[in-house]
Parts: structure tokens; C-alpha cells; sequence
């Protein structure tokens, strides 16, 4: 056929012309400049990125008629021979074909003798893993000491499977994946030099389903361009490939992350209806979630993800209010199913199934967000224990009670109101709480039942433990100097235990009281602060 496919047509003929692949390319020039090119390379990496293209243009250089020369002239006799791949002296071997040990017997027999007419006679062994072990083993001694004018270039898939002794007797280059804009870039070259129209989104998707290999890159831009003469757009790139369009998973994404799960099925049920392959949008679900992940992680990071610019802004869009754990959980669920999808005799089913438990996943916030509203709430939490706190926030929620010494004013013989008694001995649990804060758990089961010119009756409620430990000497002494500075003048405390069986009316009025601070406690911002940063609820409230 005389038509020449792009990926042949355009195959690079200089060092400089090879895409993505400069640390290779750059130590090889430099080998040559400085006379320092090894006898046996082993060229390795994924398919279609320039590994036997790399082996010719260096056989070119060693052969070139001005060479060694890094930047071989394309024009003499040796370097047209080996583009056309009829050179005498440069054998380009199978290694798929040719991977017995009678075919290496056979070379070794060969390398013995100079070249024809060139510099040196030169091996390109591609894919060189898949020789056998007898092969591997015929070529040792070989490859170790060549003749002088004799050079190996190996290439292959997977270095892994190559023998460690044949490894260690090449210098290894190893080739990377070329990257989405330098696919790009040279796709847009091609077109404007062959005049004909696609946009840039179009070129992406080629760039993406490419996977990092330019010469998939490019058999994919044949296809197009045997489809429409002229011009393709969108929706023809999409249609030939078969590809989602990305504002599908974008969509498609966001309603996952929302929990709208009529939405994510109704997504899916149009992909279906179009045809497209709905393993491979598992697939790309995956792909992006795991971009999503580490857009989310660090803006540092962003270098991991392949996508253009304008894709990573909308990501980071996405992702603003997800918290970094409801991303992972939402990544491991698709990861952990794709496996199963993708052997699944019904991928739609199967991706249903999927969806309907990811929108019942319960949104999970981050470790750092619930230390952070902890140590807020712990800020705001007032001191004291038990009751005292309660009543501390009602105190901040009405005006402040009537100072002490305006309630033990005038007599010694007009009793103190129960209501002031209350606030009084709230007042002093406040006092206790910070200065004799280990009686604190005492004085809770205790009462303030009297005030006088210079005494003060305590009431214990509780069994006689507290009230012995009330009574204690130093207890007492604790008690009366607070008091003493609390009243400003002496104070005799009074430590009296009630007896069983307390008045119903007293427990009566603290009732409606209890109930009050019970429903100012339920409401307060910081209950309603905590019941949301767990996700909880209140089972009871008791005031002790």
C-alpha cells in the first residue's frame, strides 16, 4: 500500500525530534560528543514512546558518514539505509520471532566479521525479554566482550523479566510516559501542517486515551482524520472513540458526592442508552476520584494529576467542601468494586448497585475538624462540675444576680428567701470550684440553708461520707476562709446533715427550676455545636 500511517510518517529521524524523553536522549548525545557510547544498551518502558526509534537514530549517528555525530545528516548513503531499514550492517531482530538459541548461535557466528561499509555493525534486539533462558545464556559471554565494531541495543516492554546477568552487563535507559501536553503539542503540529481542523478539547480526549503513548496518540489522529477529511468535531471525536465526555464524569461525580442518586442513575442509564463501554467508565470514575484525592490532599501535589488546567480548576471546585476522608471513602468503594465490574456479566447492573451504596454513605468529617471545634467548645465550656455548670449558663443567659453583700443586709433575724439562698450558694460553688476545687464534689450534695450576721449554715443532702468530709478540720478551715473573703467579715460555717426523708415542698420548687435549666441547656450553642460535629443525639439530661 502506498499510503504511510502517521505514526511512520512522522517517526522521529534526529535526537532532537524525540518527544518527552530529553534525560535519555541528552545522555546519549553526550556519550557520542565525549566517546563514551557502551557496547550494549538495554532501552526500556512502556509502548509507543520512542524506544526503537531512540535505537535507529542512534545507529545513525554511530554510522553517519560525518559521525559519530550526536545530530545524524539524514541525507548520506548509511543514514538513508537505516531509515529505510534496508542497511546492511544494522540488523533490527524480532525478538518474538527469533528467541532460540540457534538464532543467537547463528549471530554470534555473524558478529565475528567487520561491516560491510559501515563503522560498525550494530544489533537492535526488540522486545529482548521474551529470548529463553538458553538464549540468554548462549549471549552472556558475547555481550560481556563484543569485537570492537560490534554494538547491542536492546529494547523491551519489561526489564523485569530480562535475566540479571544479561542486566548487568548493559547500560540501562529507562523511558517514561510522555506527558499529556507534549502529546498534545506535537498532535497540534501535525494537524496545522496537514491543514486539517479539530479544537483542542478533541485533541485531549486523543492526548488521554492515548494513555502517555505517542504512537497510539497518533494512530488515533489517522482514524479521525480517515473519518472527516477536512474538519472533526466534538461530538465526532466522541462518537469514533466511543469515550465519555468529561463533563459526564464531572456530572456524574458531583451527584455521587451529593448523594443524589436519581441524578447518578439517570447519568448512567443515558451512557448506557449511547453505547459507550461502561467498563471503561468505571474505570475513568476510579481515575478521577483518585485526581480528586490528590487535588483535595495538597495543591502541591497537582503536578500528579494529568489533566488540563482548566479540568484541575473544576476539580478544586469540587472538592471545596468535601472533607478528605469523605473523598477517600468514596475512592476505596470505587476501587474495591471496579475489579467486580469489570468481570461482571451486567456492568450496568453491577455500577447501580454501586452508586445505590454510595449515596448511603454517610458524609465523614475530617480528624483535624473535630480537634479544631473541640478545642473551640473546650474554650467556651464554663469551670465547675455537674450543676454548676448548668447553672453557670443560665447565669450568662439572665442578669447577674444582686451582689452577696446586699443579701445578708439589714437583720440577722429576716430569713433569707430560698431564691437567694439559691443564687448565694451558686455563687460560692463558683468560688469553691477554683480555690478548694477537691471539696467541689462535697459541697454539690450540699445546700446553703442560712446566712447570718456571722455564720453560715450548710445543709448536707447526701450520706454521711460527705458530711464527714465536710466537717474535717482543715475542710473547715478551707470553707471559712473563702467564706471570710467571699462576705468580707468572719463567718462561722455550720456543717448540718438533714435528715431522711427531706420536705416534698422543697424538692417541689426545684422542680420547675430543674426543668428550666434542663431546656437552657438543650438549647445552649455549644450542646447544639457538639450534636453536630458527632453527627449525635441526646439521650438525657440530668442535673446532679
Amino acid at each position: 500500500m502506498s499510503y504511510l500511517v502517521l505514526a511512520r510518517k512522522h517517526r522521529p529521524q534526529t535526537f532532537e525530534e524525540v518527544v518527552g524523553q530529553v534525560h535519555v536522549t541528552q545522555t546519549l548525545k553526550n556519550a557520542i560528543q565525549t566517546d563514551r557510547v557502551a557496547h550494549a544498551l538495554l532501552l526500556t518502558g512502556p509502548r509507543g514512546i520512542g524506544k526503537t526509534s531512540v535505537a535507529r537514530i542512534l545507529a545513525k549517528a554511530m554510522n553517519c558518514e560525518k559521525g559519530p555525530t550526536p545530530t545524524p545528516c539524514n541525507v548520506c548513503t548509511s543514514c538513508r539505509e537505516i531509515t529505510d531499514g534496508i542497511a546492511v550492517d544494522v540488523f533490527e531482530i524480532d525478538g518474538a520471532s527469533n528467541r532460540g538459541i540457534n538464532e543467537i548461535r547463528e549471530l554470534r557466528e555473524n558478529i565475528k566479521y567487520m561491516p560491510g561499509h559501515s563503522r560498525y555493525k550494530i544489533y537492535i534486539i526488540d522486545e529482548v525479554h521474551m529470548l529463553t533462558a538458553e538464549a540468554f545464556n548462549a549471549l552472556l559471554k558475547t555481550l560481556e566482550e563484543p569485537p570492537a565494531h560490534v554494538l547491542f541495543i536492546f529494547a523491551t516492554t519489561q526489564a523485569r523479566k530480562i535475566p540479571v546477568t544479561i542486566l548487568s552487563r548493559c547500560q540501562r535507559h529507562d523511558f517514561r510516559r510522555i506527558g499529556l501536553e507534549d502529546i498534545l503539542k506535537h498532535l497540534k503540529d501535525i494537524c496545522q501542517g496537514t491543514s486539517f481542523e479539530i479544537s483542542d478539547d478533541s485533541l485531549r480526549v486523543l492526548t488521554r486515551e492515548a494513555d502517555g503513548s505517542m504512537r497510539d496518540a497518533l494512530s488515533l489522529l489517522d482514524q479521525v482524520m480517515a473519518y472527516s477529511e477536512k474538519a472533526a468535531t466534538d461530538d465526532q471525536i466522541l462518537d469514533i472513540l466511543g469515550a465519555v465526555d468529561r463533563k459526564v464524569i464531572f456530572d456524574l461525580s458531583s451527584a455521587l458526592l451529593a448523594h443524589d442518586l436519581v441524578k447518578a442513575l439517570n447519568l448512567l442509564d443515558g451512557v448506557y442508552n449511547y453505547g459507550h463501554d461502561l467498563k471503561r467508565l468505571s474505570m475513568q470514575m476510579v481515575e478521577h476520584f483518585r485526581n480528586l484525592l490528590i487535588v483535595k490532599m495538597d495543591h502541591a501535589a497537582t503536578h500528579l494529576v494529568d489533566v488540563p488546567a482548566h479540568e484541575l480548576t473544576l476539580m478544586e471546585q469540587q472538592v471545596k467542601n468535601i472533607s478528605l476522608e469523605s473523598l477517600n471513602q468514596v475512592f476505596t468503594t470505587l476501587f474495591q468494586a471496579e475489579a467486580g465490574i469489570r468481570f461482571s456479566p451486567q456492568p450496568k447492573l453491577a455500577l447501580e448497585m454501586l452508586f445505590i451504596k454510595l449515596a448511603q454513605l454517610k458524609p465523614v468529617v475530617s480528624f483535624d475538624e473535630i480537634i479544631k471545634k473541640l478545642g473551640h467548645l473546650a474554650k467556651e465550656v464554663p469551670t465547675g462540675h455537674g450543676i454548676t455548670e448548668v447553672r453557670e449558663v443560665r447565669q450568662g443567659l439572665q442578669p447577674e444576680a444582686p451582689p452577696a453583700t446586699e443579701l445578708t443586709t439589714e437583720s440577722e433575724q429576716e430569713p433569707e428567701s430560698s431564691e437567694n439562698l439559691a443564687q448565694t450558694w451558686q455563687q460560692l460553688l463558683g468560688v469553691f470550684s477554683e480555690r478548694c476545687p477537691a471539696l467541689v464534689p462535697n459541697l454539690e450534695k450540699a445546700t446553703l440553708t442560712g446566712i447570718g450576721k456571722d455564720f453560715l449554715e450548710i445543709t448536707v443532702t447526701g450520706n454521711s461520707f460527705y458530711t464527714a468530709r465536710l466537717r474535717d478540720k482543715k475542710s473547715i478551715a478551707s470553707l471559712q476562709k473563702v467564706c471570710d473573703q467571699f462576705f468580707k467579715r468572719n463567718m462561722k460555717i455550720k456543717i448540718v446533715e438533714s435528715e431522711k426523708g427531706a420536705s416534698q415542698k422543697s424538692q417541689h420548687k426545684e422542680s420547675d427550676r430543674a426543668r428550666r435549666l434542663k431546656k437552657e441547656a438543650l438549647s445552649h450553642p455549644l450542646v447544639t455545636d457538639a450534636l453536630e460535629v458527632f453527627q449525635g443525639r441526646v439521650v438525657d439530661v440530668k442535673i446532679l
